[in-house]
């Protein structure tokens, strides 16, 4: 038990909770990172190999999110292990539990990531009563289905052009993980005059150095098959889309995808982290010394979040997409600058603004973190 003290430092963990039902089959851990702000908004993650040191690594960058935005939350992060496409009553049945098996930590509001959904908020929500990204027919604002990541990533990518030489029209844009966060960022940016030229899922990548049809790849998805089901179009293996020349390129699905061993591969010469920790550190000061600049996670993804907060608030969608891009292109903004007058890595500086807001909110606290 005390190995788990190794993530411990100023911030946090405030607590991490491991639940263990065999007779559901439910093993999941909570991480409630810092609270300073208020009770922590973070999605559950579902997925067979998730662990505790990636359930911490998520909160922590919920938390530096939370507090970037500027929302009265603080970072939490959940982990279910099991295969997000098991049958429905099963995953149903993990998910209510979960939610039982959380009932009294309030310091925690559950949210939907990567391997859930609306539905499963709903399933918390009747438990509960505790929840986010709910369906709009209860009240909600679904984020997966309106884009609202997606939608913020966008904004970010119209700042961060100001510090690079090319334009959003006519660029190209490859997205490593084309699901609910890629799809929109997809369809946004290509609005904007972006041309989609590969797209990656778990079981390939597509590519189309001519541009590939969005809205019609967004509908394949939405069927439940993969890019490479795409009528046209050159179908690669899933790591293939690392080494596709591009001008943008946003990773959206699971952590670590670039690292020392493959960073060299990428060709870009923007990346906006739509995923949560995709890269590691190393990578990211590799491509910072190759001139590439790469907008950290928790300030360009933040969209989702703060839809999520202003859901909470009983805010609309209007109202909630306006904010997104105002915080987005704010903060956005205050990060490159710093970037850009003092030559700093990119994560640094963000790390520096979300930092210095979670240390006065704590300086507000009695006991600092809780």
């Amino acid at each position: 038990m005390d190995d788990l003290f190794r993530f411990a430092d100023e911030l946090g963990p405030a607590k991490i909770i491991h639940i263990h039902e065999p007779s559901i089959g439910l093993r999941a851990v909570l991480v409630v990172d810092n609270v300073a702000a208020g009770p922590s908004i973070g999605g559950v993650r579902m997925a067979p190999d998730v662990s505790t040191e990636e359930c911490f690594r998520l909160a922590r960058a919920m938390t530096l999110k939370n507090a970037a935005a500027g929302l009265s939350h603080g970072g939490g992060k959940a982990v279910l292990y099991g295969d997000p496409k098991m049958p429905r009553a099963d995953k149903e049945r993990l998910v209510r539990g979960l939610a039982c098996a959380l009932r009294d930590v309030h310091e925690y509001i559950f949210g939907p990531d990567m391997g859930t959904d609306e539905e499963c908020m709903a399933w918390v929500k009747d438990e509960i009563g505790r929840s986010v990204g709910l369906p709009c027919e209860l009240g909600g604002i679904p984020l997966d289905k309106i884009g609202a990541t997606g939608w913020g990533i966008s904004h970010v990518a119209d700042v961060a052009l100001r510090y690079c030489d090319f334009p959003l029209a006519g660029a190209r844009v490859v997205i490593q993980g084309f699901g609910a966060v890629g799809k929109h960022a997809a369809r946004f940016l290509a609005a904007k005059g972006a041309i989609l030229v590969a797209a990656a899922d778990s079981r390939g990548t597509l590519y189309d150095p001519g541009g590939l049809d969005v809205a019609l790849l967004s509908e394949l998805k939405d069927t439940g098959k993969s890019v490479i089901d795409f009528p046209t179009g050159e179908k690669l293996d899933r790591d293939a889309v690392i080494d596709i020349d591009c001008d943008i390129w946003i990773p959206a699905a699971r952590p670590d995808v670039i690292h020392e061993d493959n960073v060299s591969r990428l060709k870009t010469r923007l990346v906006i982290q739509g995923a949560n920790i995709p890269f590691t550190q190393g990578a990211e000061k590799a491509l910072h010394a190759r001139g590439v600049l790469c907008v950290p996670d928790f300030i360009a993804n933040a969209g989702g979040v703060i839809c999520a907060a202003m859901e909470y608030q009983g805010a609309s969608q209007a109202a909630a997409f306006e904010t997104i891009a105002e915080k987005l292109r704010q903060n956005s903004e205050e990060v490159l600058e710093r970037v850009s007058k003092n030559g700093m890595l990119p994560r640094d500086a963000a790390m520096a603004l979300a930092v210095a807001r979670v240390r006065k909110a704590m300086g507000y606290r009695r006991w600092g973190i809780f």
